[in-house]
């Protein structure tokens, strides 16, 4: 009977182990981290199902839909101040500089300064692998860039890093997000 409630012991802590390392015991949310970079509320949006045949698409097409596959392998990743690895966590600009160097577009690790690489591009215009950047006010300095993930006609889905981690959000229809929108750039179209 006392070996049978030793092993209970321990695989109950283990399990317990497991499910925390597995972020399925972490509190909804973590008084520790930075809000500054968004809200904490709410579940992470999924991007709209529209899958164009592989035939169909253009190399720069394809190339822009694999970076974004990419990008959600990492949703959930924990956020991070000035974090660049997925092991320990990302901040806005060093997730965006993490994904777009394996794929060999080299960015600064800094939103202000990726805000003047790659191409100029119209908001309303961007496509998957574009970057969007933020202010609070127009005179005020660039605080977050997101990732583009999709631009459909109910808006523009991206994956970024936020205080609740590695998320999707439709921008365009984010009470927070819509209005500090600011500009976005093309750093994918360089590479063909």
């Amino acid at each position: 009977m006392k070996r049978l409630s030793v092993r209970t012991v321990l695989l109950t802590g283990l399990l317990l182990i497991f499910l925390s390392q597995c972020h399925l015991l972490a509190p909804v949310s973590d008084p520790n981290r930075p809000a500054d970079k968004g809200p904490d509320n709410g579940p992470t949006t999924e991007l709209p199902t529209s899958n164009p045949s592989n035939n169909s698409l253009s190399p720069e097409e394809a190339f822009r839909l694999d970076i974004i596959d990419y990008a959600k392998t990492f949703l959930g990743t924990d956020y991070l101040y000035a974090g660049r690895d997925p092991r320990k966590g990302f901040d806005c600009s060093g997730f965006t500089y993490f994904v777009m160097d394996e794929f060999g577009i080299s960015l600064s690790p800094s939103s202000r300064a990726q805000e003047g690489q790659g191409l100029k591009v119209r908001v309303g215009e961007v496509q998957p692998g574009d970057l969007i950047f933020y202010r609070r006010s127009a005179a005020s300095q660039v605080f977050h860039v997101s990732l583009v993930a999709s631009n459909e006609p109910d808006g523009i889905y991206v994956i970024h890093s936020t205080s609740r981690g590695v998320v999707i959000d439709n921008i365009s229809t984010s009470s927070y997000w819509s209005p500090k929108i600011s500009s976005a750039r093309d750093v994918v179209s360089g590479k063909f």
